[in-house]
């Protein structure tokens, strides 16, 4: 895998991971792993973020352990820079066609969140840990992002043993350190303006990795061939503007309505 792709991967890993963020089950402990949280259940915050962290960073590096063994079999394939790029080419387009329901498209996923019911029942440690881990493999929790399967794929692509290890960690890590995001949730009027500033951050970052993997299927295309990359960007910044369009008719319409 060139150069390219290689930081293209991280940064992937970073977007899919802040995204992430967003579900309901990252909004879920955003709301129960807080000072305001932790102290009305007698814990101290700073322990259970610490064994949230910790639980994120295992969680990310057992991806990444199993990602470590499919970049192993990709490089005993000793597959050609093109074919490297092709495949990353179709599988960004697949992870960008599921996230913007092209055509009703959408890859298999699953909506399940962290059992609350450990809060009551388990000392801070071991929810803490416990739902780090759920969070930072990134599949057992909410996927709210295709580009969770992509980062996958394109670890095992590097074929790299140790980078397919250290791309997925890294995601684990990031959203394991997203808990600290709550550490000043000392008040209830603190929990709803976080909440409030925060659902109006989420557009923005969907729209980020949109852009990362729009820009992965260019990158790729790059990897075969010049030509193909540039009629890919044209295809791409085509439906995009035909999306923005219809949004923006969509958007008139319904203030027309509401009015």
């Amino acid at each position: 895998m060139s150069a390219g792709l290689i930081a293209a991967t991280f940064l992937l890993a970073v977007v899919v991971a802040v995204r992430s963020t967003w579900s309901p089950c990252g909004l879920s402990m955003l709301s129960t792993v807080t000072p305001l949280a932790e102290r009305g259940r007698g814990h101290r915050y700073g322990v259970t973020a610490t064994w949230f962290i910790l639980g994120g960073i295992l969680g990310g590096a057992t991806l990444g352990l199993v990602t470590a063994l499919g970049a192993l079999g990709v490089d005993a394939l000793d597959l050609s820079m093109t074919t490297v790029g092709a495949a990353t080419a179709i599988a960004a387009a697949t992870a960008l066609a599921s996230d913007t329901h092209l055509f009703g498209f959408a890859l298999p996923t699953h909506t399940r969140q962290v059992d609350d019911a450990w809060l009551p029942k388990y000392r801070a440690w071991v929810y803490g840990a416990g739902f780090g881990w759920q969070i930072g493999v990134g599949l057992a929790t909410y996927i709210m992002t295709a580009g969770v399967y992509l980062m996958i794929v394109l670890s095992m692509l590097t074929g790299d043993a140790l980078l397919a290890f250290v791309i997925p960690t890294m995601f684990g890590t990031i959203r394991g350190l997203s808990v600290l995001l709550g550490a000043r949730i000392h008040q209830p009027a603190d929990l709803m303006a976080f909440h409030r500033k925060f659902d109006a951050i989420g557009p923005h970052v969907r729209q980020a990795v949109l852009g990362t993997l729009a820009g992965l299927v260019v990158l790729g295309a790059a990897n075969v061939s010049p030509w193909l990359a540039l009629a890919t960007a044209l295809v791409i910044a085509a439906a995009a503007g035909v999306a923005s369009i219809r949004n923006g008719s969509g958007s008139r319409r319904r203030r027309i309505v509401a009015a």
